[in-house]
C-alpha cells in the first residue's frame, strides 16, 4: 500500500536474484505502493534491518513512491502483494494492459496463500515471514520468466 514495507523488500530480493544469475541487463525494476502514505521516505527501519541482517541486502536507498498510469505500459509486470493491492491496480490498470497485473505468491508452487501479509502493524518477527515469502515468490517469478524466455 504504501511503499515501505513488502514490496521494497521484493525489489531487493529480486535485484539480489538477478545478481546472482548474472541476468541484471534483463531487467528494470521498481517498487510503488498503492497509496501516497509514505511517499519520499525509505523502507522501515524493521524492514531494512531484516533485510540486511537475514539476506546482506541493503534496501536503505529505496524511496517510496506511488504507482502512476505509466506503469502498467513501461513495465512488462506490474506484481501486487495481496489482493486488496490487486483490485486497486486492476482499478487503475488501462484494459489493454491487465495481464500484466499479477500477485506474487502466485509464482509459488503449492503456496497455502495468496497474499504476503503487511508487517507494518505486527510484530518484529512478522517482518522474517514476509521475507521469506517474498524471496519464494520472487525465486518462483524470475524461474517463470527464464522458462518463457522473457
Amino acid at each position: 500500500m504504501g511503499n515501505i514495507c513488502r514490496s521494497p523488500m521484493a525489489e531487493g530480493v529480486f535485484n539480489a536474484l538477478i545478481e546472482e544469475r548474472g541476468v541484471r541487463d534483463r531487467f528494470e525494476l521498481d517498487s510503488a505502493g498503492t497509496h501516497a502514505y509514505h511517499v519520499g521516505e525509505p523502507p522501515d527501519k524493521r524492514a531494512q534491518r531484516t533485510m540486511k541482517a537475514e539476506r546482506e541486502i541493503d534496501i536503505s536507498g529505496q524511496r517510496a513512491r506511488r504507482v502512476v498510469g505509466e506503469d502498467f505500459e513501461r513495465f512488462d509486470l506490474v506484481i501486487a502483494m495481496d489482493r486488496e493491492n490487486l483490485r486497486n491496480l486492476e482499478q487503475q490498470c488501462p484494459e489493454q494492459y491487465r495481464d500484466r497485473v499479477r500477485l506474487l505468491l502466485e509464482f509459488v508452487d503449492g503456496s497455502d496463500t495468496l497474499d504476503v501479509p503487511d508487517p507494518y502493524y505486527g510484530p518484529g518477527d512478522g517482518f522474517l515471514r514476509v521475507l521469506d515469502l517474498v524471496e519464494a515468490g520472487c525465486r518462483g517469478l524470475l524461474d517463470d520468466i527464464d522458462a518463457r524466455g522473457s
